[in-house]
């Protein structure tokens, strides 16, 4: 029997694309959806049609806020300012570590020679912890690198509960560290390493010299798949024909031990680039967007994808234009690891390119994505300063602040719509959405799978729920764990209001069980679970 997802998906061998195409794909489970829904785990988001039998809504795509206090953290420090100032995560990662109650940015620090770590209680006031591996500094790991990726492992044996892969502008096993600038015959190579505390780090595995990494590389982890997900940078870009300018697109690479998966990373496929929906740089029309890098998370019962766009100019044209490139976050949606829908190509986080603007251009997402912070999503990420000096540099960190849940919603005006799911199948008994209808109203019947209405589930016998809030109960007189483990489906009635979200808990206190991405205060692991949620 194929193995399946949670929710329902064939868990199908990766496909060999032979080349990264310049269409956009389309996700098979998108078009051929499971006959029944399993929704236990995660709230169940409106980002497509997939569980979606006919609507009449419409659906709106979202985009967060830059937080007011920005940038949050800059070059301050000797070893952040030096030549080419940098005080900013390249994937890297910030996370809410629960067992000190502390958010943690790992980051990269001048010319990118080294890793250091800042830390906060609130997430928005930093602070630079003084630590014993580089003597008065809170630098962790003393290597120059290019991209790098921390992962929080709440799984794993103490000695190991950090993770992170770093694409090294050396090798660790060189007799003479590689120190200044970089040279043309420079090559990528990534290391893996552990800690017990993020500040500690051990290298427990190198990839093999014979193959290459491009050098914007990460890796994540997906807990759908089970798997540890290697985004890997093509070292030799790609071009769709002999003539054709080459552009930045990723390779994929998964294995349930992500140290042996180093020693296997030569046999990644061609996965995903930007395609022909990405819009171009309009001061550059002949630049093709390209995929800088592919940073992914998992959030409540899916894999949100931060793509980096870039959208030019090149290298060389930057430093003769004393200019950075241009890249900017859009979204992208996968429910099996592996395809992603991207129906939005607005940028999610823009590039300023305004006069002072810290956030100037050359936008860059963060290893973990974003916390849950209450109702809202934290999303950190970078931004360049147009500066005077190299044109690659002066790196910061910021914030952008979203809804929980709030990437999509699916609205009405005072005239109504509705909405029918497709048939799925719970375990739980107590219903939530996530609505904005303070004016409005939200009523929701369940029916059978073949659309009978079930007495006692009808849209005539559910309360009312006018109301905004992210975490709303809704109710009937029939006790909905009654329709346990039984194909139905979902009908919703909303007029004058947007939503978010539903979800069938376990809990009256409305625990999803879903992924959280990195983390957030009142949550003890990764996951939604009861006694350890707010909201």
């Amino acid at each position: 029997m194929m193995a399946r997802l949670p929710n329902g998906i064939e868990k199908s061998a990766v496909p060999n694309l032979g080349a990264v195409p310049r269409s956009p794909m389309q996700p098979p489970y998108l078009a051929n959806p499971p006959a029944v829904v399993p929704i236990d785990t995660g709230r169940q988001l409106f980002v497509d049609d997939f569980l979606i039998e006919r609507s009449s809504l419409t659906r709106v795509f979202h985009r967060p806020a830059p937080h007011p206090r920005n940038p949050l953290l800059q070059p301050q420090t000797a070893w952040e300012k030096g030549e080419v100032p940098f005080a900013m995560p390249f994937s890297d990662g910030v996370w809410f570590d629960p067992a000190d109650q502390m958010f943690k940015m790992w980051y990269a620090t001048n010319e990118m020679w080294s890793t250091a770590l800042a830390v906060s209680t609130d997430g928005l006031n930093w602070e630079r912890p003084t630590l014993d591996v580089v003597h008065g500094t809170n630098i962790v790991l003393d290597l120059p690198r290019d991209s790098s990726a921390v992962w929080l492992d709440h799984d794993a044996a103490p000695a190991q509960r950090y993770k992170m892969m770093q694409t090294l502008k050396q090798r660790l096993s060189m007799v003479v560290p590689l120190k200044g600038a970089a040279t043309d015959d420079v090559t990528f190579t990534s290391s893996y390493f552990t800690s017990p505390d993020g500040v500690h780090w051990q290298r427990q595995a190198e990839s093999p010299p014979d193959q290459p990494i491009g050098d914007r590389s990460t890796f994540w982890r997906d807990p759908f798949r089970q798997s540890w997900v290697y985004s890997l940078r093509d070292a030799g870009w790609q071009r769709q024909a002999p003539g054709d300018q080459f552009y930045r697109v990723r390779n994929f690479f998964e294995h349930a031990d992500p140290a042996a998966g180093l020693d296997e990373i030569g046999s990644a496929v061609p996965w995903v680039g930007a395609d022909d929906l990405d819009p171009p740089n309009p001061a550059y029309p002949d630049q093709p967007p390209q995929l800088y890098t592919l940073d992914a998370t998992p959030y409540e019962s899916l894999m949100v994808g931060l793509f980096s766009i870039h959208q030019g100019p090149e290298n060389e044209v930057c430093a003769a234009e004393s200019r950075h490139k241009r890249n900017q976050i859009m979204l992208g949606y996968s429910r099996d690891g592996f395809h992603w829908d991207r129906p939005d190509r607005r940028p999610f986080i823009r590039a300023r390119e305004t006069d002072g603007a810290w956030d100037w251009s050359n936008i860059q997402s963060v290893g973990g994505g974003f916390c849950v912070v209450g109702d809202e999503l934290w999303i950190y990420y970078s931004g360049r300063w147009r500066w005077d000096g190299f044109w690659d540099g002066c790196g910061m960190a910021g914030l952008a602040t979203l809804r929980r849940d709030g990437f999509a919603s699916l609205e009405a005006d005072r005239d109504g719509g509705v909405l029918l799911t497709r048939p799925v199948r719970f375990s739980g008994g107590h219903c939530f959405v996530n609505l904005r209808a303070p004016r409005g109203r939200l009523r929701v019947a369940v029916l059978d799978a073949d659309g009978t209405p079930i007495p006692g589930f009808d849209l005539a016998d559910c309360l009312p729920v006018s109301c905004d809030g992210t975490k709303l109960g809704v109710t009937w007189p029939g006790d909905l764990a009654s329709l346990r483990d039984r194909p139905v489906r979902f009908r919703f009635e909303l007029f004058d209001g947007a939503l978010f979200a539903f979800w069938v808990s376990a809990h009256p206190t409305g625990e999803s069980g879903g992924y959280i991405a990195a983390g957030g205060p009142g949550f003890s692991g990764d996951r939604d679970i009861a006694g350890t949620s707010t909201g």
